[in-house]
């Protein structure tokens, strides 16, 4: 029996009184993320993997200073292999302005050789004043820079969303449950916050309160789909499964680091089989090696199975995105920090927002189908069938490596 898309965030309950706006790149995000930092009244709390300061990044950097500045309480969490330790004029300008930032998971000596460390802060969330929802795939980083690659001549292709609504609390819960957590040494002094901030906050909730009322009847259905190891291991996972379980007509994936288990990939044929049609935007250029070579073996049965792989070239593909039979009367969507990956769906936090609503299905299908007709080219089973000797083995070598990685880690995938 096919169960309905409606049921992919079963753990996560989908509500009616959210907004939520589709942002594509850095272009989209930055502004709209600076000027609720601007507005913010009480506090900001940020996570990501990447901060950096170069171009646009320092923008960012700056609105959050500039609310620390006016007494809004700013709480930043950046990963400790995705970001590190910060550059030092930034922390000392950080300081100065009352920025708070922690570091989570510090490589240390033995770096990533310990399988423990491989678990990273992978997701990328800002929630203001507890009302105002950022999430998605973006990172702080500009772009048309890469840290690896320097400068861009095309921005990277990724999306995040702009929310408002009940997620925004399972939003902020997780944020402010992995703060103290990582504070917990000093959570006492910390958690004596200004008297004036309980006042501060009840304006920002009026506030958002009002501009909710005044856009009720445009309301959508949408839940946010956290991925952790301790009680949330597997429901961004479960949420694509059961979608995808559920298509009739259309599939279209967008995916940076695509490397999906026998789970996926079997739903993935199951439901090209049955006639829907499956769409794959996958990375087209070389970032890294696993990431490029470990994919490819497992392209072999989704293209026989009819499904549409097709390469990203124009830039890099970041994006971890989905849309499900957006133009039928049961559209679903996701967008967020997850890959179909084993580090993303089985050892990071992540974090998705999923979306039941047809136009913003329709806005996120239509951008997807823009990139894919001017994504390079659609993989030929012939010609992958048929690719030279010395790259099938560097698939099989990276394939090999990627499970031996998740045999130390302890996992099965």
């Amino acid at each position: 029996m096919i169960a309905h898309p409606s049921v992919a965030a079963s753990e996560a309950v989908l509500a009616q009184d959210h907004q939520v706006r589709l942002l594509q790149g850095t272009e989209e995000l930055f502004p709209a993320l600076i000027a609720a930092m601007d507005m913010a009244l009480s506090d900001i709390r940020f996570e990501t993997y990447i901060f950096d300061f170069t171009a646009s990044g320092a923008a960012v950097a700056q609105a959050l200073m500039r609310a620390a500045r006016r007494g809004v309480r700013v709480q930043l969490v950046v990963d400790g292999v995705g970001t590190g330790a910060l550059p030092a004029l930034w922390a000392d300008a950080f300081g100065a302005a009352g920025v708070q930032y922690r570091v989570y998971s510090p490589p240390g000596r033995l770096g990533l050789l310990l399988p423990e460390r491989w678990r990273r802060l992978h997701r990328k969330l800002c929630v203001v004043d507890d009302c105002l929802l950022f999430c998605g795939g973006i990172n702080v980083l500009d772009d048309l820079h890469d840290p690896n690659h320097g400068a861009l001549q095309a921005p990277r292709f990724d999306f995040a969303v702009q929310a408002t609504g009940r997620l925004v609390k399972s939003a902020s819960e997780a944020m402010e449950q992995l703060w103290w957590r990582m504070q917990a040494m000093d959570e006492a002094r910390q958690r004596r916050l200004p008297a004036a901030l309980g006042s501060l906050r009840a304006a920002a909730a009026a506030r958002q309160a009002a501009r909710q009322a005044d856009q009720a009847a445009t309301s959508v259905r949408a839940a946010l789909v956290l991925r952790d190891n301790v009680h949330n291991r597997s429901r961004i996972e479960k949420a694509y499964l059961r979608a995808i379980g559920g298509a009739r007509h259309e599939i279209i994936i967008a995916n940076a680091y695509f490397l999906p288990g026998r789970r996926l990939r079997r739903a993935l044929v199951l439901a090209a089989r049955r006639g829907v049609r499956v769409r794959l935007l996958l990375q087209g250029r070389y970032e890294y090696f696993m990431q490029y070579h470990a994919a490819r073996p497992v392209y072999g049965k989704l293209l026989d199975a009819g499904v549409e792989i097709h390469e990203y070239a124009p830039s890099f593909l970041h994006a971890k995105v989905a849309v499900i039979d957006a133009l039928g009367d049961r559209p679903w969507a996701t967008v967020g920090s997850s890959n179909l990956d084993p580090l993303s769906l089985l050892l990071a936090r992540e974090a998705n927002v999923v979306v039941e609503d047809a136009a913003f299905a329709a806005d996120l299908r239509q951008r997807l189908l823009n990139a894919i007709a001017h994504a390079g080219h659609r993989m030929d089973p012939a010609r992958y069938a048929g690719r030279p000797l010395r790259q099938r083995a560097l698939d099989w070598v990276a394939f090999g490596l990627m499970r031996l990685a998740l045999w130390a880690a302890g996992r099965r995938y």
